[in-house]
């Protein structure tokens, strides 16, 4: 919906990702199946909000909510992507981790998601984009777009006090988590798994 353009025809990839729980015995006791007792890492991408699992190089420990590299070429900590995950693959580590990771990443890319605020638009007649963040309704919606004419927001601390927003990054990381575990009909910020 308001991600990047981005085109249709050609793959994303993420080229790094932020780690949500590390099994240095991979998976025990599931259903799906274990990779010969290699670790097994669960992480989510830095761009696309990917979920994704993949096995880490042997001897490289990593720690949850450490950044690392997954791009296609010059891996030093991660051997190779498994692939995508979905929400309920995620271990309970995992989801615990989540909301925080995700609001880390946020406050990293303050200016993708300002831009958000500064240039979302009606998604239907009836509903704007701004909307779907949790927290937000017609009367705040009118008050971040009101003032937005006025001047674009410049950070998250002036977009709070200007359109009276009680936590921005809270409000966003709530909106990407229920893209994340939910089926949502519109995608803001999130690729479909």
């Amino acid at each position: 919906m308001f991600r990047e353009e981005e085109s249709r025809t050609s793959k994303k990839y993420e080229e790094y990702a932020y780690i949500l729980d590390y099994l240095p015995q991979g998976r025990l006791g599931s259903q799906k199946p274990a990779f010969r007792g290699e670790g097994l890492v669960q992480m989510i991408g830095g761009t696309y909000f990917t979920l994704l699992e993949a096995i880490p190089r042997r001897d490289e420990t990593l720690q949850i909510g450490d950044m690392v590299y997954v791009g296609k070429k010059g891996r030093t900590q991660i051997s190779h992507i498994i692939g995508r995950a979905t929400y309920e693959d995620l271990t309970s580590t995992a989801k615990l981790e989540l909301p925080d990771i995700i609001e880390t990443m946020i406050r990293s890319q303050e200016q993708r998601f300002l831009k958000f605020f500064n240039e979302s638009q009606s998604i239907t007649p009836r509903m704007h984009a701004m909307e779907l963040i949790p927290g937000i309704g017609k009367k705040l919606m009118w008050q971040v777009l009101n003032q937005r004419e006025i001047k674009k927001f410049t950070s998250f601390e002036d977009l709070k006090e200007r359109a009276n927003l009680q936590d921005p990054v809270k409000m966003l990381a709530r909106r990407v988590l229920d893209e994340l575990s939910k089926e949502e009909k519109y995608r803001l910020f999130t690729r479909p798994s």
